[in-house]
């Protein structure tokens, strides 16, 4: 008897689990190539699994090394300026959310929050004359508060190489939430855990295969079909 929306949000089992990408059916990580790279990010917390969610797609994916390598201490931690450190801290100094874009605006260009979104709006869609004009304004707003003008057209370009596919961070926080509730009743149950996701892809042999082998490693025992106690989906026993 679990009760979702209160589950500790720091179970040890369940970020040892995801840290040897044993991650099979786990929502959003259960990818080779996914599990891989959580045994490379070792994820202690709910805002790290959001951050690999977030990195793991095409483009942003070039990051994974360098947020993982600024994780743990092998590469300097660059904050771009040092009134960006509350916004980039979280992610050790790599834009990763279309917030953190935002942010960087309004914190370090005196952009309002309307602007702010038209700004990552125009980042989107990459159209050069909108991109002139932001360019100009992001500098000037830059400038009077005191940030070199060639620091903050640097800044402007990095962020604008960001932008285009920043990721929307409380769409990839309710993934991860998501991600980590199945990973914690992996660690925590593993039996009534492997019943639910047999039953789920009770047709596809081939993902029942996959479980099959995974439920073995967790060493849960698979028994045959009986006629005297099988239910119709699979089921825990003892």
């Amino acid at each position: 008897d679990i009760n979702y929306s209160t589950l500790p949000l720091d179970d040890a089992p369940t970020y040892e689990l995801l840290a040897s990408g044993q991650s099979i059916g786990v929502f959003q990580l259960e990818s080779q190539g996914m599990r891989d790279t959580l045994r490379k990010m070792r994820c202690n917390s709910l805002e790290e699994i959001t951050a690999l969610i977030s990195l793991y797609r095409p483009g942003p994916m070039d990051n994974i090394d360098t947020y993982v390598d600024r994780k743990f201490g092998r590469a300097e931690i660059d904050m771009l300026h040092p009134s960006l450190e509350p916004v980039l801290k979280e992610t050790y100094g790599v834009i990763i959310y279309q917030e953190q874009v935002m942010q960087i605006a309004q914190v370090l260009s005196g952009y309002s929050l309307g602007e702010a979104d038209l700004l990552r709006r125009a980042m989107g869609k990459k159209k050069k004359e909108e991109m002139d004009l932001q360019k100009v304004r992001f500098i000037s707003g830059a400038a009077e508060k005191g940030v070199p003008e060639k620091q903050s057209d640097f800044i402007f370009e990095l962020v604008n190489k960001f932008a285009g596919y920043g990721f929307n961070k409380s769409h990839a926080a309710a993934y991860a939430f998501i991600s980590y509730q199945t990973g914690y009743l992996k660690a925590n149950h593993p039996v009534e855990f492997f019943a639910a996701t047999f039953s789920l892809d009770i047709t596809n042999t081939d993902k029942l295969a996959v479980f099959y082998q995974d439920a073995r490693r967790f060493n849960v025992t698979i028994r045959p079909p009986d006629i005297n106690s099988s239910m119709a989906d699979f089921d825990v026993e003892n």
